[in-house]
């Protein structure tokens, strides 16, 4: 899980205030919920009560927090496993991951709607592009915990070329050209990450300081972050 500031909370998904609005709710009535509780929670809350076309992902990292593998079962059942990464691998990533934010923020409701009705009604070309996706996630998880987060930033790229073919929505045009021009001067991949068509533009650098410069002329504001290992958690003053 990624730390972000609160000023840009707007852009975020909304799993993880879900998370957090179940950790008060059991801390002022004097309890203390698991991680897996409140992850169940947030679920029911989000999926089931508002009934938002989306995955559990979101809310279960807002959770567990650090950087963790779940597998979702068909049973609804979601096993966690942190990744067996090193210390210099989670510091090359806290290094050479950059997030910038693009100004563009809407729900991703309508585009999230649409991918659910087609991978419920069969369709093939969804269908196909979700399995694709899910070996690209396994490989890496691969990458990752053999060190080689040269081969997780390329697996990225790759990622996000088959993200932005399950809809039109998914970029826009102005998004594109940014990222094309953060892959020319330094990235190996990236991502969109956050509101869909609009939130953050994640990147893994190979020389993140052209990267930075290049995107500063853009107007993009990058956003500095940390990993956080504690996940969910109530603060009190």
């Amino acid at each position: 899980m990624m730390n972000y500031p609160v000023h840009r909370a707007r852009a975020l998904v909304i799993g993880s205030g879900c998370a957090g609005w179940a950790a008060a709710l059991h801390a002022q009535r004097g309890d203390i919920a698991s991680t897996r509780k409140l992850a169940e929670e947030a679920c029911e809350i989000e999926m089931n009560r508002l009934r938002e076309p989306i995955g559990k992902q979101d809310q279960y990292i807002a959770a567990y927090g650090g950087l963790t593998c779940f597998t979702f079962h068909k049973d609804d059942s979601v096993t966690a496993v942190p990744l067996k990464i090193s210390m210099d691998t989670m510091l090359d990533l806290e290094d050479n991951i950059l997030l910038f934010f693009t100004g563009y923020s809407r729900s991703a409701g309508t585009i999230l709607q649409d991918q659910n009705e087609r991978t419920k009604s069969g369709d093939g070309e969804m269908l196909a592009n979700l399995h694709f996706v899910k070996e690209l996630g396994l490989r890496s998880k691969d990458a990752l915990e053999s060190g080689d987060t040269v081969k997780f930033g390329e697996l990225m790229h790759r990622h996000w070329e088959h993200k932005r073919e399950r809809s039109g929505g998914m970029s826009n045009g102005v998004i594109d050209a940014w990222y094309e021009l953060g892959m020319k001067n330094g990235a190996l991949g990236g991502k969109l990450v956050g509101a869909g068509g609009g939130g953050f533009l994640m990147f893994y650098a190979a020389d993140r300081n052209r990267l930075r410069r290049v995107m500063r002329a853009e107007g993009l504001e990058e956003v500095r972050f940390g990993f956080d290992f504690e996940g969910t958690k109530v603060v009190l003053s």
